[in-house]
């Protein structure tokens, strides 16, 4: 054999032990950022059951799963979490099948036997109301939502869940507390923990403190299998996409922004704004005689001594 050949074959040899090298670098750094991201999902999710006492020793949470991402991030993390919480509860996934057109009815039912997971198919033709009552042309998400909620709430009941997860995250409160300003007239948003109107659920949402980036690349790492929304996703010019699109310029522009506006929700001054049920304005002047009849005047002190 010639030096020239040998010498091209060990170039070629060498060339593949390079690119060998170069595939195990490229994968053990994307392994290494994504059990970060895993972290930061479970640290955060655990934070929010934590501060806002979401889940109790024996509760029986109800996740809610759509589909999206978001629904199967939480069941994911929330399995995850639960497999070393510190106290015992036990995971139930239910879907509401809405009777979209169209809908792969095998999906869920496939993932969720392959993970082990307790589950239902709640089976409601909301689809074919909501297009029946909606004018054309307007959106269908408030009567979508409220179909949904109610029919998920009763099946609660049904079950014995004690807890409603729901997958919503900081980008959704967000942008709920800006659709409520910009177009409801109200200040508020999305409490990480709520008690329906007629006193039966409560509602949580682990997500709260989470990224709506964290959650879309942990989906997209896990190739959950998602199904899109033909209803309410595929209508033009929602408001919600409006304002969505106004705060990812926003994070764009100014990054770190979209973080203190959160923090701002969680630290509220009532008496810095102007609701007369929530602060009482009136009883201002009764409150400053009481503090001036209390208190403890220096010249008063001193002229006794």
């Amino acid at each position: 054999m010639s030096d020239t050949i040998l010498s091209s074959q060990l170039s070629t040899i060498g060339d593949d032990v390079s690119s060998q090298q170069a595939v195990k670098q490229v994968a053990a750094r994307q392994k290494h950022e994504f059990n970060k991201l895993h972290k930061r999902l479970r640290r955060q999710v655990g934070n929010a059951i934590i501060d806002y006492d979401m889940i109790r020793e024996g509760d029986r949470v109800m996740v809610c799963l759509s589909g999206g991402k978001d629904s199967y991030t939480l069941l994911e993390i929330l399995r995850n979490l639960q497999r070393n919480a510190p106290v015992d509860f036990s995971l139930v996934a239910v879907n509401l099948d809405q009777k979209q057109p169209g809908f792969p009815e095998h999906v869920l039912p496939e993932y969720l036997d392959g993970v082990g997971v307790e589950y239902h198919i709640l089976e409601r033709d909301t689809y074919s109301v909501v297009k029946e009552k909606t004018p054309e042309g307007k959106t269908t998400c408030a009567l979508c939502s409220r179909l949904r909620r109610g029919s998920l709430y009763g099946f609660a009941e049904e079950i014995g869940a004690t807890k409603i997860a729901l997958g919503h995250h900081r980008e959704d409160i967000l942008e709920t507390l800006f659709l409520n300003m910009f177009f409801g007239g109200s200040l508020k948003a999305m409490p990480p923990k709520l008690l329906s109107d007629d006193g039966k659920n409560i509602v949580i949402r682990p997500l709260a403190y989470c990224r709506e980036a964290d959650i879309a690349e942990f989906s997209r790492r896990m190739a959950f299998p998602i199904i899109p929304c033909n209803l309410c996703g595929s209508q033009p010019n929602l408001q919600r996409q409006v304002v969505k699109e106004m705060l990812n310029e926003w994070d764009a522009k100014h990054p770190g922004r979209l973080e203190t506006m959160f923090k701002a929700v969680t630290n509220i001054a009532p008496s810095q704004l102007a609701d007369r049920d929530l602060f009482d304005f009136h009883g201002l002047e009764e409150k400053r005689e009481t503090l001036m009849a209390n208190r403890i005047s220096a010249f008063d002190l001193g002229r006794e001594v």
